[in-house]
């Protein structure tokens, strides 16, 4: 691979990591099939999610009844062998809690690692690990939807 192929690799692997936080943010759980694949699973913070059906419900679960967030995203590192695609990218999650809650905030500071796979419809990840190196605040801001 040149270094214009990285480089336009590079950039559609962080569209998708973009699409992920947007779809957090934003609650837009129809969105999960434009960043992970039929196939995907994860782990985050140690627990294991089976499928990307595992995945969304996490998500639901954590996010649905949480006030505003914010899921910020940089320094991300791509690493290519012959039929290998991975990443690692750091990420800031804000939460703020909701409704009685909203005084309050959680945040979690830590890395993505993913595996990647090219499907018909670009760029998915297929398998993701979240390292959490560092949480502030009360987690019970997160929490499903009423």
């Amino acid at each position: 691979m040149n270094d214009l192929e990285h480089l336009l690799l590079e950039r559609d692997l962080h569209e998708v990591l973009c699409r992920y936080a947007r779809l957090c943010d934003e609650r837009d759980w129809s969105r999960i099939d434009a960043v992970f694949s039929d196939s995907a699973h994860a782990e985050y913070g140690g627990w294991p999610l089976r499928d990307r059906a595992a995945i969304l419900s996490m998500l639901r679960k954590h996010l649905g009844g949480c006030g505003p967030t914010q899921h910020l995203l940089g320094n991300l590192q791509v690493d290519v062998t012959d039929s290998h695609v991975s990443s690692r990218i750091s990420v800031r999650a804000a939460h703020r809690g909701s409704a009685e809650l909203a005084p309050l905030y959680y945040e979690a500071i830590g890395e993505y690692h993913d595996q990647w796979e090219l499907t018909p419809a670009g760029w998915r990840i297929s398998f993701r690990q979240m390292h959490l190196l560092l949480e502030t605040g009360n987690r019970a801001v997160l929490r499903p939807a009423p």
